[in-house]
């Protein structure tokens, strides 16, 4: 494994220090991390500290407490550039539904691409769910910022198995490697439509090991399993646009290439017939710790609608009562600006859905030919 991707040996004694950044805006937040079970690998240097925090207001992270901190959060960002031999990329996890992973993330990705515009920016982000919601005002946030009862623990081991399946081929040697430019040219045939649908298999509790034996045909199937997607929409409600997929573990290519062969086969209806070989894969022989092999999905799904539908509506709702409003205009936002989001989220969500009229017609012309 190569550590020098996400960390760095510092000291005249071999050490790694993870090559982060972490911005916090409530002082538990901070200490919280630093006495976890990770916190010895990150550098105090690197912690940025706000006080108050944001209120779960987004106008707060991005016009007033916000904009106070981002020169500073970007000259931590400046310094770890610096020192990387080839520097790839951004890798951002926020949430959208506060203030400061909503607000200040959209203020820190439009600075940090207006200083490297030749870099690659992938954002992690956790998108507002109607099962697992605590503020009322999510929606304004997580508009805002996608235009421009399980436990946080339970979340965070299953949000962590994803993200270091995404990043398998940027730290692992393998047989098929891949990397963050060829993600994106891959993924993105359209530059609106560029919300992700992750999946994983296979699930495991926190603490937990594999107990069975899995073979790479159940794997691959699970992973196409709706259970297994990590947002809020059924893939069948969509077709795919292009979609990757990283096995790791000891599996051969040659199998692999079969079942992915096969399954594509059997969900043909699901896979848009207008853009060839709209399916990636990687293989890498290091499993994670703990399995014997996994397969991490990335889905470029025009379901994601559905997600965003959810937002907006909820988002509608709200601004027509002009609920809570107050909040964001007293802090420097103008009406206007909800105005605008509104009508960008329709528009997005107008293409999302005319991409997938566009594929049903296809089929019936297919059918009537037939």
């Amino acid at each position: 494994m190569s550590t020098d991707t996400f960390a760095k040996e510092i000291g005249s004694v071999k050490y790694d220090t993870a090559r982060v950044k972490l911005k916090y805006q409530e002082p538990e937040t901070m200490d919280s991390a630093c006495s976890g079970p990770f916190g010895q690998i990150f550098r105090p240097d690197n912690f940025v500290l706000g006080q108050p925090g944001t209120g779960n207001n987004w106008a707060r992270g991005q016009y007033t407490e916000g904009a106070e901190l981002a020169d500073s959060v970007l000259d931590v960002v400046r310094k770890e550039a610096e020192s990387c031999d080839c520097l790839q990329g951004f890798q951002l996890t926020h949430s959208l539904g506060g203030g400061t992973g909503s607000g200040m993330g959209i203020l820190l990705i439009s600075k940090i691409r207006e200083e490297y515009p030749d870099r690659i920016m992938n954002t992690f982000s956790v998108v507002p769910s109607p099962k697992v919601s605590d503020t009322v005002v999510e929606p304004y946030n997580a508009i805002h910022q996608l235009l421009t009862t399980p436990t946080y623990g339970d979340l965070n081991h299953l949000i962590s198995g994803t993200m270091c399946g995404v990043t398998t081929c940027l730290r692992f040697p393998g047989q098929l490697s891949a990397d963050l430019c060829k993600l994106a040219g891959n993924m993105m045939p359209f530059p609106r439509l560029h919300f992700f649908m992750p999946g994983f298999a296979p699930l495991t509790s926190r603490g937990s090991q594999q107990c069975w034996a899995l073979t790479v045909p159940e794997l691959t199937w699970k992973v196409f399993d709706a259970r297994n997607m990590m947002a809020a929409c059924h893939p069948r409600h969509g077709g795919y646009l292009p979609m990757a997929a990283v096995f790791r573990g000891q599996m051969s290519t040659k199998e692999v290439d079969e079942q992915m062969f096969n399954v594509q086969n059997k969900n043909s209806s699901y896979f848009v017939d207008w853009i060839p070989d709209n399916v990636k894969m990687a293989l890498c022989d290091v499993p994670p710790r703990g399995l014997r092999m996994v397969i991490t999905f990335t889905g470029n799904s025009m379901a994601m609608q559905e997600l965003l539908k959810h937002i907006s509506e909820k988002f509608t709702a709200m601004f027509h009562r002009k609920a809570f409003l107050h909040w964001y205009t007293g802090e420097g936002m103008d009406e206007m600006e909800f105005t605008e989001a509104e009508g960008n989220m329709n528009d997005l969500v107008s293409e999302y859905q005319r991409y997938q009229d566009a594929t049903a017609e296809g089929e019936e012309d297919l059918g009537e030919e037939a």
